[in-house]
């Protein structure tokens, strides 16, 4: 289970994506709803994963991503995003992120993202095939 921070200025975001997360399995330790609440929230929580809105109120994220991994050069954070704004992806990933996703989140996405970022909890769908298989053996 991965303790995870959850960063948008959309409370409906913020909902989805942690009900999402949680039924994946994982814990919403926190969430923010701009930059600096997310810079807070990473010192105080120190979570496994970030998922962090890149336009916000007050502070973006990918300033937000520059400044936690200022201080946390391990920080996974995965950043989401609304289509067109390809050029601000590039500016997260140089500035530490290690992924997107593009909205609307669903649970294969998110699944999907996390699991590039996090090995173990990576989905193959051969083994998913081999599960139905044995169990219906």
């Amino acid at each position: 289970m991965l303790k995870v921070l959850v960063v948008d200025d959309s409370l409906i975001i913020r909902k989805k994506i942690t009900n999402l997360l949680e039924k994946l399995g994982h814990e919403v330790v926190c969430s923010a709803t701009n930059g600096q609440e997310a810079i807070d929230g990473y010192n105080k929580t120190q979570p496994d994963l970030v998922t962090m809105d890149i336009t916000m109120p007050d502070m973006d994220g990918i300033t937000a991503v520059k400044h936690i991994i200022k201080d946390n050069v391990d920080a996974k954070i995965i950043m989401v995003t609304s289509h067109g704004q390809e050029d601000m992806v590039i500016k997260s990933i140089q500035a530490g992120a290690v992924g997107y996703m593009l909205k609307p989140i669903t649970e294969d996405k998110l699944a999907a993202s996390i699991g590039e970022v996090f090995i173990e909890y990576a989905v193959d769908e051969e083994d998913e095939d081999l599960d139905i298989l044995e169990e219906e053996i």
